[in-house]
C-alpha cells in the first residue's frame, strides 16, 4: 500500500506558473468556458489564491474568458444541438454560476420560430412512437417528455392549440 501511494505522488508532475497559465489559456481556447469551469480546472494545480486571481484576470483581459460569449455559445449549443428548452438551459447555466440577468439577456440566441418548430417536432416524433395507447395518453406522455427537456408548459400548450 505504501509503495503505491509513494509512486503515485512521485508521478505527479509539477508545473511552473507560466505552464499552468498556458494550460488554462488552451483550456479556454478549445471551447468557451465560464469562470466556474476555469476555477474547477484550477483545482488540478496547487495554486495560491493570488496566483489563481492573476490567471483569471489575465484570461479576462486577453478575452480568453468571457462570460457573455460563453453564455451565448452554451444557449445555442444546448438548444440547436441538444434540443433543450429554455428552463433546462437556465437551470444548467445557474449551476455554472451565471446570473439571471445575463441569462435573460442572452436568451435572444434562440429564435422564437425555431423554438416553436422544435417543440412541434419533438412532440410529433414522441407522440408517433407511442404504441398501444389512446391519443390522450400519447399526448400526456409527449407533454411530459417536452417538460423534461426543459420546455415551458404554457408554450407547449400554446403550440399544440395552434396545431
Amino acid at each position: 500500500m505504501s509503495i503505491f501511494v509513494h509512486s503515485f505522488f512521485m508521478d505527479k508532475k509539477s508545473f511552473t506558473f507560466d505552464e499552468i497559465k498556458l494550460k488554462l489559456v488552451n483550456y479556454c481556447v478549445y471551447q468557451d468556458r465560464c469562470h466556474y469551469e476555469v476555477e474547477q480546472k484550477m483545482k488540478e494545480f496547487l495554486l495560491i489564491p493570488e496566483a489563481k486571481e492573476e490567471i483569471i484576470l489575465y484570461l479576462i483581459k486577453e478575452n480568453y474568458l468571457n462570460e457573455e460569449r460563453f453564455t451565448r455559445s452554451y444557449i445555442r449549443g444546448k438548444f440547436y444541438i441538444k434540443h433543450w428548452g429554455r428552463n433546462k438551459i437556465k437551470m444548467n447555466l445557474k449551476q455554472k454560476g451565471i446570473n439571471d440577468k445575463l441569462i435573460s439577456k442572452c436568451m435572444d440566441e434562440i429564435d422564437e420560430i425555431d423554438y416553436e418548430k422544435t417543440v412541434n417536432k419533438i412532440y410529433e416524433d414522441y407522440f408517433s412512437k407511442q404504441k398501444g395507447l389512446k391519443d390522450y395518453q400519447k399526448r400526456s406522455k409527449a407533454i411530459k417528455h417536452l417538460i423534461s427537456k426543459g420546455f415551458e408548459y404554457d408554450v407547449i400548450l400554446d403550440i399544440l392549440k395552434n396545431d
